[in-house]
């Protein structure tokens, strides 16, 4: 990025962005949309096709019932209000992955309508730059922002062109059909987001909401999850919105966000610089940090949309609506808001711990056998996840289970081991493969020392061996006695009681 395109950003008051952003979400049904083809990802290339996935004259679709069932799922989860009938249209375009010429869509009659998603409010750009966190912390005890969504509608995906990977790749594409008629789902927010902070939460908690209803997986890397970003500027307080230009095939959350800002800082650089914002298609170069024009962008009309001529409306009753709707899950904001009551956590631990439905489904279940929920909470978070992060491992794959962590928790709340010894044990399971009271037993069951006599002798034998210090702590300098206390629990092999250290300490050096 160019000094004026940062500069352009960091002080820019004078202009604001608006983004909009269209999510495809493949939904996690086993066969096709309109037939019986397999959505396995990872088959051999065109082995997952038929005549109707391929277009061939006279094969007919036939509506996926899950597929429907999962698209009003999500639309449920996200606030949408369910349209009792809605019309699926031809989109018609030419591209080499798409063998019929046009895709099955819906168009003026969508699926749902009318969502929205909460997001923490953004700050200024210098502000949010301070708390941005990849850890979430920025979307803990914030004021919130409601993003709206237009709509969720239904449609089939196109087949893949592929560039690389075969003898002439250099000089030839290649096509790959297994990927038509998947079943996919388009959520478009309104143009409610105002900075790239704002688009990432709002990626973020869509991305969990959809998860938490279990009707995709998300893996962006498979492509069950595609990001397309529609962004403009406007002189700050106009309501008529710019330009806008469309950022394409950004394969992650953190590189939509940086696409966003510097394509803010661009039109920013175009408009101040004289020139006029064209509407077009750009793709996002992560190496490069920028984005370059892909083709200029197609209006409605240009689709040529019109019904579906060989699929009926598609209508969702009451009753079909009613019967959806149990399946629904607790989402993550309602989980969060739960726990901290429940389990007497903070917002911020039950942040954390609902970051995944796994997660908060284990967490529950450990808190549950716990003395302490807090502590498990805790424990989870500075111990669990540590180790697991620096192994590349999610929390499946944990050789503590949550039953190995409450045990932990209860050892430590009852002062029968202290946390230097559960992070030896800790360390342990992870080095052995084996959970905690598993590691536990083996060791023997140590426990944490509260034998007065057998410390404070201890205690004789590290004060007299270091005079000098001793005499530093009776002058005043009292944070000594944490030296004192890591040389006891040294002596000690970790098993003394740290509190109970600090008290003979306190004593005996005063």
């Amino acid at each position: 990025m160019s000094t004026s395109l940062s500069s352009n950003v960091a002080a820019g008051t004078t202009y604001e962005p608006v983004i909009g952003l269209e999510v495809h979400v493949q939904l996690l049904t086993a066969s096709k949309i309109f037939c019986s083809c397999s959505t396995r990802f990872g088959a051999p290339p065109n082995t997952n096709v038929c005549p109707v996935c391929l277009g061939m004259p006279g094969a007919l679709p036939v509506l996926n019932r899950k597929a429907v069932e999962f698209a009003t799922l999500a639309a449920m989860a996200l606030n949408c209000r369910i349209n009792e009938t809605s019309i699926f249209a031809r989109k018609n375009y030419f591209y080499p992955d798409l063998p019929k010429g046009y895709q099955i869509s819906q168009y003026d009659k969508p699926l749902a309508e009318h969502g929205y998603i909460e997001v923490p409010a953004s700050k200024t750009t210098d502000e949010s730059e301070k708390l941005r966190t990849e850890n979430r912390e920025l979307r803990t005890g914030l004021s919130s922002k409601r993003i709206g969504i237009t709509r969720v509608h239904l449609e089939e995906d196109a087949g893949k062109s592929l560039h690389e990977g075969f003898p002439d790749s250099d000089e030839k594409t290649a096509i790959d059909l297994n990927r038509t008629g998947v079943p996919l789902i388009e959520i478009v927010s309104e143009p409610d987001i105002s900075t790239p902070d704002e688009a990432y939460e709002y990626l973020t908690r869509l991305k969990e909401i959809i998860l938490y209803t279990g009707v995709s997986d998300c893996n962006m890397e498979e492509g069950s999850l595609r990001c397309d970003a529609n962004v403009s500027v406007r002189p700050r307080g106009q309501k008529e919105l710019g330009t806008k230009a469309e950022i394409k095939n950004v394969n992650s959350f953190r590189f939509i966000r940086e696409a966003l800002v510097y394509e803010i800082a661009r039109q920013i650089d175009v408009i101040e610089g004289g020139g006029k914002i064209v509407q077009e298609t750009r793709l996002y170069n992560a190496h490069e940090g920028k984005t370059y024009s892909m083709r200029s962008k197609e209006q409605a009309h240009d689709y040529r949309y019109f019904p579906e001529p060989d699929l009926l409306p598609l209508v969702v009753d009451e009753k079909w609506k009613a019967e959806i709707a149990k399946t629904l899950p607790e989402l993550p904001e309602a989980r969060r808001a739960r726990l901290v009551k429940e389990y007497a956590i903070t917002e911020y631990d039950a942040q954390v711990l609902t970051v995944s439905k796994s997660l908060a489904d284990q967490f529950e279940e450990a808190a549950k056998a716990a003395k302490s929920p807090k502590r498990v909470a805790n424990l989870v978070q500075s111990e669990l996840m540590g180790r697991l992060k620096a192994r590349g491992a999610e929390v499946e794959q944990s050789p503590i289970s949550m039953k190995g962590v409450a045990a932990s928790a209860d050892l430590v709340e009852s002062g029968a081991i202290s946390g230097k010894m559960l992070k030896d044990l800790y360390d342990l399971a992870f080095e052995r493969n084996q959970d905690f009271p598993e590691v536990y037993e083996q060791e023997g069951r140590p426990q944490q020392s509260s034998d007065t006599s057998a410390l404070e002798r201890i205690i004789d034998e590290v004060v007299a061996a270091n005079p000098k210090q001793c005499e530093q702590y009776r002058a005043g300098k009292k944070t000594m006695l944490g030296f004192f206390v890591g040389q006891v629990m040294k002596a000690s092999k970790g098993q003394a009681n740290p509190q109970l250290v600090n008290e003979l300490l306190t004593k005996k050096l005063g």
